[in-house]
């Protein structure tokens, strides 16, 4: 299974969101990140869960011309 940095990671959107663990998706075997929102954005309520394939966690995306990270590590 991939590894990847527990703790504290603000989305490009600057949204706060907490890495709880690495898991495996039941059908594709596709790694996929679970992380926890630290607060309500967007009629998402700060709490709920939250999985992502890890290729797309990792990815860069385009923000006014620059590339940057979707999820920025901030903090164990």
């Amino acid at each position: 299974m991939a590894k990847l940095k527990l703790g504290k990671y603000r989305y490009y959107k600057n949204i706060l969101v907490k890495v709880v663990g690495v898991g495996k998706h039941s059908e594709s075997l596709e790694d996929v990140v679970i992380y926890e929102k630290l607060e309500d954005f967007g009629g998402f309520k700060k709490g709920s869960l939250w999985v992502r394939p890890l290729r797309m966690f990792k990815e860069k995306v385009l923000v006014n011309g620059k590339k940057i990270p979707r999820f920025k590590f901030v903090e164990e």
